[in-house]
């Protein structure tokens, strides 16, 4: 099969072997594959990951094959793989916190592998090719049974990739973190793919203000379009002087920081009320810190919450639910379309900012 193939320094398109589901593993004929900045982050080497490795993890597709012990999915089924996978018998995953599965983050997240320690992937003169996640940019992908969900016939089997982390990551932290509930306000600050699907969720939860921030004016227009309220570029603009303009004085219930920069996360911090959330959804280099007033963290008791993913086999019925019944606009959120082989080119793209909402990359 062809995938796209990370070695340290560039992207470039391989013949791999084609590889074989284990048990409760099914195998997926991809249909296409988000591009996340995370993936992003690895390429440009500010999360370190084992190479050479296939990167890619939120993929739609259809069941080629299944391995031992999977008897609800079948050969032809249309389905959607988010990308965390969990093991289903860590101590956090048997309290049903999926996103906290230790194994996903030992084994995959650090070493590219799955849970019997090995990866699928391997070159056609039998070195291994590390997988994140499920290693979505190839034709085929291995996924564990656990992380594996059917499609209604009514979505896009394409676009529908993106429910398995832009808009999986978007409720996790509304939903889970956040907790909104009715008629409270919040900032989502940098509307990229996630930040679009989080102020969706909000509007969806009956946030009363949607405040976005970003410093690209075409981003801003289209979170017009998905349901903010108000909109800032914070490059034109005294960013909290504005948000707290927009409240009376008083800050949002909650911000959601959707970049990972120290500068956005102080924002959100800046932002919210007395008692209120900042919840952290963008992934940084791994040696970034950020410096938080600490007076006001304890005398006004600023919650600051880490937010990764949604909780795997409880959520992601939930967030397909969403996008069958309209309430997630996925098709509004992707604004470009690559092939395969256009792979570095999506990459380059969404590093300099050409990209509003999502891209994928579409395997056909």
């Amino acid at each position: 099969m062809k995938a796209a193939v990370f070695d340290g320094h560039k992207l470039s398109i391989e013949e791999l072997m084609k590889p074989k589901p284990m048990k409760d593993e099914v195998l997926i004929k991809v249909a296409a594959c988000g591009v996340c900045h995370t993936d992003l982050h690895v390429i440009e080497g500010d999360v370190s990951f084992p190479t050479p490795a296939v990167l890619g993890h939120e993929i739609s597709g259809t069941v080629e094959e299944v391995g031992s012990d999977v008897k609800s999915l079948r050969k032809g089924d249309r389905v959607v793989s988010p990308f965390i996978i969990p093991c289903g018998y860590c101590r956090f995953c048997k309290q049903g916190l999926d996103d906290m599965c230790e194994n996903f983050f030992k084994l995959n997240r650090l070493q590219g592998k799955l849970y019997d320690g090995n990866t699928r992937l391997f070159r056609t003169d039998g070195s291994p090719v590390w997988m994140y996640s499920m290693g979505g940019l190839a034709e085929y992908a291995v996924v564990p049974s656990t992380s594996v969900f059917r499609l209604p016939e009514s979505l896009d089997l394409e676009t529908a990739c993106i429910l398995g982390c832009a808009v999986f990551t978007a409720y996790g932290a509304v939903v889970n973190q956040a907790e909104l509930k009715q008629g409270e306000k919040v900032a989502v600050i940098a509307v990229g793919g996630v930040g679009m699907n989080i102020l969706q969720i909000c509007k969806h939860m009956g946030a009363s203000e949607i405040i976005a921030v970003d410093v690209s004016d075409e981003k801003l227009l289209k979170a017009r379009e998905l349901g903010a309220t108000y909109t800032i570029n914070s490059s034109k603009t005294r960013t909290v002087d504005e948000i707290l303009s927009i409240t009376k004085g008083e800050g949002v219930d909650v911000a959601f920081e959707a970049l990972g920069r120290p500068e956005t996360i102080q924002i959100g911090f800046n932002v919210v009320r007395d008692g209120g959330k900042v919840v952290v959804v963008g992934i940084a280099g791994s040696k970034k810190t950020v410096e938080l007033d600490i007076t006001r963290l304890v005398r006004r008791g600023i919650r600051v919450l880490g937010s990764y993913g949604a909780r795997t086999r409880r959520d992601m019925p939930e967030v397909i639910r969403l996008a069958e019944e309209g309430k997630i606009n996925l098709v509004g959120t992707i604004s470009k379309r690559y092939n395969l082989e256009q792979v570095a080119e999506a990459y380059s793209d969404l590093k300099q900012g050409k990209i509003i909402g999502r891209a994928i990359t579409v395997m056909s």
